[in-house]
């Protein structure tokens, strides 16, 4: 544990497998320093001969609550506005682009940019807890930057259903039914059970075959590069209306 109050990325690699744990004190949002730290991190296990598979996880009872707060209030023009959103942009191009197979190990609720998190691995797990929802538009901006990474993992009529409704929490069987989660759990010992069995039997596999699956998975997404920017920008233009200024103002108290 970690009482970091910007949050932390610990990456341990044992037998082939890194696991990597995020952490922040507000629930597991993801301040943009945070972001980056994550990104570099990915990076470099993509580049690391030493590990197979990845495990994605995080600390505490929530999964991921998206973006950090704090840094969405503070905005005030298009360009901050457009960095902010591209922290996510950064996240997902570095998973999709990521050689290894990424398993995610989800427990507790994720929110906006944490469902963009579960949906950018290649795998994930669930405890029978790990709800999802996308409240953006209840504040007067949308989820444009992860919609390409969730609507190709759950189709875009499900990826519509959540959008349109931002208060509503979908539940972790929600979630396995439109094919974000692989399966899910009655205890996190049974998740972590699962997680562990799937990494080491993959670990044991040719790297250069899960390598080369990995390219095939992701086919079709190169324009992600351009697109997910093109979708900050959008993002970076609403987050400044006077809709969603009064939005997070009623949000703060």
């Amino acid at each position: 544990m970690t009482d970091n109050t910007n949050g932390n990325i610990i990456v341990e690699i044992q037998d082939k497998i890194a696991s990597v744990t995020f952490s922040h004190p507000a629930s597991n949002s993801f301040p943009s320093e945070l972001l980056q730290k994550l990104v570099r991190e990915l990076n470099k296990i993509s580049n690391n001969s030493d590990v197979n598979v990845v495990i994605l996880q995080s600390e505490g009872n929530t999964f991921c609550a998206g973006a950090s707060f704090d840094e969405l209030l503070a905005i005030n023009d298009f360009e901050k506005g457009k960095k902010f959103f591209s922290g996510f942009a950064d996240v997902i191009n570095a998973m999709r682009k990521c050689s290894k197979i990424i398993i995610g190990k989800v427990h507790g609720k994720a929110v906006g940019g944490g469902v963009g998190l579960i949906a950018a691995c290649d795998f994930a797990f669930a405890y029978q807890d790990a709800a999802i929802k996308l409240s953006e538009i209840a504040i007067g901006i949308g989820p444009f930057v992860i919609e390409p990474a969730v609507s190709r993992k759950i189709g875009k009529v499900a990826m519509i259903e959540m959008t349109l409704q931002p208060n509503t929490w979908q539940t972790a069987d929600w979630a396995k039914d439109k094919g974000l989660y692989a399966d899910i759990f009655d205890s996190q010992d049974e998740v972590t059970e699962a997680t562990t069995k799937l990494a080491e039997k993959l670990a044991s596999y040719n790297p250069d075959a899960l390598c080369e699956m990995k390219k095939v998975f992701w086919q079709g997404t190169e324009n992600w590069d351009d697109l997910l920017y093109e979708r900050a920008a959008i993002s970076g233009k609403l987050v400044l209306s006077d809709f969603t200024k009064e939005a997070l103002g009623q949000f703060k108290k």
